[in-house]
Parts: C-alpha cells; structure tokens; sequence
C-alpha cells in the first residue's frame, strides 16, 4: 500500500489564510496494484497530475501551507466523494440515481485511466474500495479541512487553492472559441464556491506572468470545490488547473525543457496568490 495518505509542507511562520492542495500528483503505486492492473506502469499514470506538487512547493516560503496526496489518482481518487462507488467495478454495490463522473468510470475508485483505459481486470471487493477510502480519502480531508480551519481560526477566512493539470488536448474545443488558447484554467463553480474578487486576483496574478487564463470551461470544478467552497461562510475553494504542455512531456511523464523556467514563473504567481490571505492577527484577549 502506498506508505502515506498525503505530505504536508507546513511555513515556518502561518502569514496567509490561504491553503495549497494538490490531490492528484500522488505517484506511490504499489507494485500488487500495477502487477494486477490491465496497464503497466507508464499507461496507469496517464491520469495523474505529474509534478504538481513540484510546481507548487514553494507555497510554504510565502506563508502557506502545502499539502499533497501521495497514493495515485488511479488508486483513489481524493476529488470524488467517498459515496461515488462505481458498481461496474466494486462488488456489492448498488447503482443509486445516475452520477455521470461514476457512469464515466471516474468514481471515488476509479475503474478507467485517460482514454478510457481500464485499470482492472475485473471487480474489487466493497472491503477493498473502503480500505483505501479509510486509509487514503478521510485522512487527507481530515488534514485539509483542519488546514482550513486553522486559517478561520487566524484570519477570520480560509481560501483553498486546489491544484490540478489538464492534458493539452482538453482544451481543443474551448480553443476554438477563446483566443488566445488558455494554458489556465480557473473552476469557481460558476461562482457559488468562491468570491469572484478573490478570483479576480487569482487570474490577474497569471495573467500577470503572461499566462492566458479561462474561467470554468471545460473544468468548472468537482467534489472539493464543490465540498469546500462555502463564500457565506469567508470559506473560498478555486480550482485551478494547467496545461500540462506548458512543462512536461505528456506520453513520456517527464519534465520537459520549459519545466524549470515555468516553476520559476509560477513561483511568483504563488506568491501573488498567498499575499490574498495576508491579514493581520488579531490580538490574543488579554
């Protein structure tokens, strides 16, 4: 089993209510899990956010706290709910209503990588699929949402910055019609799960750095923006998401040459993004 559910970088010093998460950069595949998988090793990371958490690591030098899943996407997804069980793969369960995600074979136990390619030979035990929930789903979000209620206890707020990759050909039909082709994408949900003044900063803070940025196509968002963006509450989540082009070669799941140039860009735009949450303390009662 991967050994960890997730890593979290922590500041020396908490500056910002903001809070960095990258759910799908987790590469820990247990050699049982590709020996029994349809896909070798290379295919089943199709659908993993590659070096995410690598572009993202110097959250902490502004102030932020980073945290990032260690098991795969392919093994559990961390953006789904617990309850999305995909009954063509795990045994025992019941179709509920129709979940186009889990209809998709993209539930919380994913039965498909990219393409469509599957991932198992057959069905999973229900213990199974709850196993790596229990040891990989709740202990992440425990973390997260412990994260967030660190920076309400501080700030007065928490904005949770949800950080994700798109494949480059993702963004072939939302190119025909926006110029130019957008290397960011932004999901707010259409607005219900952050404020759009915050969003507005996030996307001048790329745009800033030369970077064309979209808002809520094609990924307007899926279950954490969904769970954890509650604007009433001064609790704001944002999706974002890269063109992976912009830094890796996608068929190989490496860097690519621009990889280092763009870290460094981004590395800006992070620390754009973690000034939105500087407020001051409030002072302790007397």
């Amino acid at each position: 089993m991967p050994t960890t559910a997730f890593h979290l970088s922590q500041p020396e010093q908490r500056r910002s209510s903001v809070v960095f998460a990258s759910p799908h950069s987790g590469c820990d595949y247990p050699d049982w899990f590709v020996r029994c998988s349809m896909l070798d090793r290379q295919a089943i990371r199709s659908s993993e956010d590659a070096f995410v958490d690598c572009l993202f690591d110097s959250a902490p030098e502004f102030g932020a706290p980073l945290i990032s899943a260690t098991a795969p996407r392919a093994f559990v997804d961390l953006n789904r709910s617990p309850d999305e069980l995909d009954p063509a793969l795990i045994e025992g369960v019941r179709r509920h209503g129709h979940n186009p995600r889990v209809a998709s074979g993209l539930g919380v136990i994913p039965r498909v990588v990219a393409n469509g390619r599957a991932i198992h030979r057959g069905k999973i035990p229900i213990e199974e699929a709850r196993a790596r929930i229990d040891q990989y789903w709740r202990p992440y979000h425990a973390a997260l949402q412990d994260l967030l209620d660190q920076a309400h206890h501080r700030f007065g707020e928490a904005i949770l910055i949800d950080c994700h990759s798109m494949p480059h050909e993702a963004m072939d039909g939302v190119a025909r019609t926006i110029a130019p082709r957008p290397e960011i994408v932004l999901g707010d949900r259409f607005g219900a799960a952050a404020d759009s003044a915050i969003v507005d900063r996030i996307e001048a803070a790329f745009a800033g750095a030369g970077l064309a940025v979209s808002r809520n196509a094609p990924f307007a968002g899926a279950y954490v923006t969904q769970a954890y963006g509650r604007p009433s509450r001064r609790q704001h989540a944002i999706q974002i998401e890269i063109d992976r082009a912009v830094y890796m070669d996608e068929r190989r799941i490496v860097p690519n040459a621009n990889f280092e140039r763009f870290r460094t860009l981004l590395r800006g735009v992070i620390a754009e993004i973690a000034a939105i949450g500087y407020q001051e303390m409030p002072l302790a009662a007397e």
